[in-house]
């Protein structure tokens, strides 16, 4: 920021200038009301014209003290050559409460001298009366000001958030301002009863009015004070519980704004640092799933230790390849053909997990898809056959220039990790895989381009066998036993 610029806006600076000069002025009304109207003023003649000379020396200091304090406050918040800007929004409140209590102890000498050649009581009095009605003025100021520049807080702290606490403590604060805005008062309740015991000179009358009016201002500042320094911890930590019950809900964008210099400031970066973790997490998580298949991904999140090998499981394997792809790949440009295989595996997955399946693996432009691992299935085979003639109609209709060949074999098998600790791979090793490869090449050469082995149509659930149509027993190629062939029985 460029210096001489102020770090608020000029309607923050307005409404900044408004509160404090509002809650100075209210002060100095109570203050004036008490020592004019209600404190003993001991024995003084013409107490009448007293009261005037002071309170024309009041309206010329106030005429005089505020236009110095509005200036004073603007000037302190404008950047100079060497100020950081984040240093100057958060001690801003403090800075300005330094300009007010320099005012009011300025007030307080010169009612003092003024007051001392009537009375020495008199001047006490009202010197009093000042420093506690400026002591306590001075504390809501800050928490007002405080609160207006929470956007000015949050937006200088959400390039680099706090690291250490920058100001003073929770419990530090709390009994700071609980000193400020009720014990000081009570200290002038306590003071005028050590007055009147003292002196003997104060009617049962004018001490119950005292006692009345100075405890109502007690309980009416310390109950500002107390709800704005209240208000000063619970409203970030509502932000971070509304924060987290959106986190719950799945929403790792949630964020808090960070504006607090304190303990407090540094638990709202800390949500903020956890809920950017979590999505990062969330995303490696989805482009693993992505990877290697959601199913996949939840066996790998649960497992606490890398275990190679696997379990024999009944799976179905479906195996899909595209017809002349190598030809493809000669007559069209690299980006066409990638773009082509895309639409293809596109519509491979869609159909492979609509029917419970997960793609295992990509090879070139062929798909391998199994069902029944590592998640179980109800009617693997059945599944499988469902997804094989599904997508045999989808690619027809969506990819009509695109001949492929398709093959479904069952059987048991051994899911789980192959590979090495440092790397391995979740797939299905077995018979089922190498019979469904083989069923797809014959397939190419086939009518319909799908070929599923007798054996899965009837262990199939008898809803789907009845789809299919079993034919000749050939033996594949590197195969040593015959394979009964079955067919899609409608198109």
């Amino acid at each position: 920021m460029k210096p001489g610029r102020s770090v608020v806006g000029r309607p923050v600076r307005l409404l900044l200038g408004v509160v404090v000069a509002t809650a100075n002025l209210t002060g100095t009304a109570i203050v004036v009301v008490l020592a004019a109207w209600v404190l003993p003023t001991g024995d003084v003649d013409d107490v009448g014209r007293i009261r005037v000379v002071n309170l024309l020396i009041l309206a010329g200091y106030l005429l005089v003290s505020l236009p110095i304090g509005l200036v004073w406050g603007g000037l302190l918040l404008r950047v100079r050559r060497d100020d950081d800007e984040r240093r100057l929004v958060l001690y801003g409140p403090l800075r300005l409460a330094t300009v007010q209590a320099v005012l009011w102890f300025g007030a307080m000498v010169l009612f003092v001298l003024v007051n001392l050649q009537y009375s020495w009581r008199l001047a006490l009095t009202v010197g009093e009366t000042i420093l506690i009605g400026g002591i306590t003025t001075t504390a809501l100021s800050y928490l007002f000001a405080e609160r207006i520049l929470r956007p000015a807080a949050a937006r200088v702290l959400a390039a680099r958030p706090p690291r250490r606490r920058m100001r003073f403590g929770v419990l530090v604060r709390s009994v700071l301002f609980w000193a400020l805005g009720t014990a000081v008062p009570v200290v002038g309740l306590i003071l005028s009863a050590v007055s009147a015991l003292v002196f003997q000179d104060v009617p049962a009358t004018q001490l119950a009015t005292i006692m009345i009016a100075v405890g109502l201002v007690a309980l009416f500042a310390g109950f500002l004070t107390t709800v704005g320094a209240a208000r000063a911890v619970a409203d970030p930590v509502t932000a971070v519980r509304r924060a987290l019950h959106r986190v719950e809900g799945g929403d790792l964008d949630a964020r808090v704004p960070v504006y607090d210099g304190t303990e407090l400031g540094l638990l709202q970066a800390g949500f903020n640092t956890m809920a950017e973790g979590l999505g990062e997490r969330e995303r490696l998580r989805d482009l693993f799933g992505r990877q290697v298949g959601r199913d996949v991904a939840s066996l790998a999140a649960a497992a606490g230790e890398v275990e190679l090998g696997g379990e024999v499981r009944h799976v179905a394997v479906l195996f899909v390849d595209l017809v002349g792809s190598t030809e493809l790949a000669a007559r069209r440009p690299p980006t066409e053909v990638v773009a082509l295989l895309n639409r293809f595996f596109g519509i491979v997955v869609e159909v492979v997990e609509s029917c419970g399946g997960w793609i295992n693996k990509f090879e070139g432009d062929a798909a391998l898809a199994v069902f029944g691992a590592p998640a179980s299935l109800d009617d693997p085979d059945g599944r499988a056959l469902c997804a094989a003639r599904t997508l045999a109609e989808r690619l027809r209709a969506q990819l009509p220039g695109c001949e492929t060949g398709i093959g479904v074999s069952a059987g048991d098998a051994v899911a789980g990790n192959v590979g090495d600790p440092r790397r391995y791979e979740y797939t299905v090793i077995g018979d089922p895989v190498n019979e469904a490869a083989r069923l797809t090449e014959l397939a190419k050469s086939t009518e319909g381009r799908v070929l599923a082995a007798g054996a899965t149509v009837a262990a199939a659930d008898p809803a789907e066998a009845a789809h299919w149509s079993l034919g000749d027993a050939v033996t594949l190629r590197g195969r040593t036993g015959p394979t009964r062939l079955a067919t899609p029985s409608r198109w």
